[in-house]
């Protein structure tokens, strides 16, 4: 991919195989315009634990395709579930890999927090913003959303059946996109 293309990264808070998660992402996913490269990273899981004594120049292997993934993004675009009353652990790792070496400085970013609860992940979705907001990205303004009662928006598909939240996410894809091609 050439670095004048603009392209988008798509990240799952969860690394459960059938997380609702994951699959709200990947039906996100299908609403970015065709033009727009989209690619989904899925070696969250392969990330060694964060050690500051490991975060140099020649950081392990993981960590440094987990940095090229976000280098070449024009957005970055994060789905997360609520763990705890927080961002789940693997997430957070990821995260904490990218703070000194600026991946997501000043890279627009939409955020989505997902529960079967009333919140949406609310405790999550406001961890998550106020870390990429200390990490210098940029929240998208439109671009963030609390997706309650997950399990009641999306059919056995996979797809979003609810069509309250298809417009939300179709206009939270439409303002990402339009930040991404502004930057």
């Amino acid at each position: 991919m050439n670095s004048s293309e603009t392209s988008l990264v798509a990240i799952s808070g969860s690394l459960r195989e059938k997380s609702t998660n994951s699959t709200l992402l990947r039906s996100i996913v299908s609403m970015v315009p065709s033009h727009v490269p989209v690619r989904i990273y899925n070696d969250m899981g392969q990330l060694p634990h964060f050690n500051p004594d490991l975060d140099s120049d020649d950081a392990p292997v993981h960590v440094a395709h987990w940095r090229s993934y976000l280098e070449e993004a024009s957005g970055v675009l994060i789905c997360t579930p609520e763990y705890a009353k927080g961002v789940p652990g693997s997430l957070k790792n990821a995260l904490d890999w990218i703070v000194s070496s600026g991946e997501l400085v000043n890279k627009p970013v939409a955020v989505v927090s997902v529960s079967p609860h009333p919140s949406g992940g609310e405790d999550a979705h406001n961890s998550l913003v106020g870390t990429l907001s200390m990490m210098s990205a940029v929240i998208v303004k439109g671009a963030t959303l609390k997706v309650p009662f997950i399990t009641l928006k999306l059919g056995t598909d996979g797809q979003i059946i609810d069509e309250e939240t298809q417009g939300q996410l179709q206009h939270l894809v439409d303002m990402l996109i339009q930040a991404m091609t502004e930057g």
